[in-house]
């Protein structure tokens, strides 16, 4: 008997060290740390405002029914709704954005390096898909129509697609305050400074000219 409690004390710490090896946010020690971005003390994630200077616009943010502007060459808007636009969501662990596409309009493949994404479809049909860790590189794809739900796991490349000819909407929450997003053609091909030429050109089994046409539109 002695021995299947001291066993059961033993994994009950292993769940509590590995819950909190694998939280992407620190999880609050008070109701609210509501973001102070005038703080010039830097730290992991944003200092906490002074609670008696906290407002009830903290916590709002307006604005979430209006469209975004898809005029643009991938055809889609993303309205994030993270601690930057909204302070009180600072050490809450949680965010959410609007994705709004024009006629099939896309949202690039992209990742998301501290939030797995959970989208739903308000309206249109999104093909959506994400893409396994090497060495399967597995694609895992669905179309989605008008209230299907879908998840991302954290850090894996994903897209969506408007696969109709109206707009489509969807609503994605995040698993972090701060999710960051790093969109791959982006990445590879428009950062500053350049990746040179001839390493991706090598990595994309193409010739120099062909990534500096890609290079050139970024």
């Amino acid at each position: 008997m002695v021995k299947f409690i001291a066993y059961i004390d033993i994994s009950g710490l292993l769940l509590v060290a590995c819950s909190l090896a694998l939280a992407s946010d620190p999880s609050p020690l008070q109701d609210f740390c509501v973001a102070d971005p005038d703080s010039k003390v830097l730290v992991n994630g944003v200092v906490c405002k002074d609670p008696e200077r906290v407002q009830a616009d903290d916590f709002l943010f307006r604005g979430f029914h209006l469209m975004g502007n898809t005029t643009n060459d991938v055809g889609s808007n993303v309205t994030a709704v993270n601690v930057a636009q909204l302070p009180g969501l600072n050490t809450l662990g949680i965010s959410m954005a609007r994705i709004d596409f024009a006629p099939w309009g896309l949202n690039a493949p992209h990742t998301h390096p501290r939030a797995t994404e959970i989208l739903t479809v308000i309206e249109g049909s999104l093909l959506v898909g994400f893409v396994t860790s090497n060495p399967e590189n597995r694609l895992i794809t669905k179309r989605l129509q008008k209230g299907d739900v879908f998840v991302f796991p954290e850090g894996l490349i994903h897209f969506q697609q408007n696969v109709g000819n109206g707009y489509a909407i969807a609503i994605a929450g995040l698993s972090s305050q701060n999710p960051g997003t790093i969109t791959i053609a982006n990445a590879d091909f428009g950062s500053n400074p350049d990746i040179p030429g001839d390493i991706l050109a090598k990595a994309f089994q193409v010739a120099i000219k062909v990534v500096e046409q890609i290079q050139s539109k970024f």
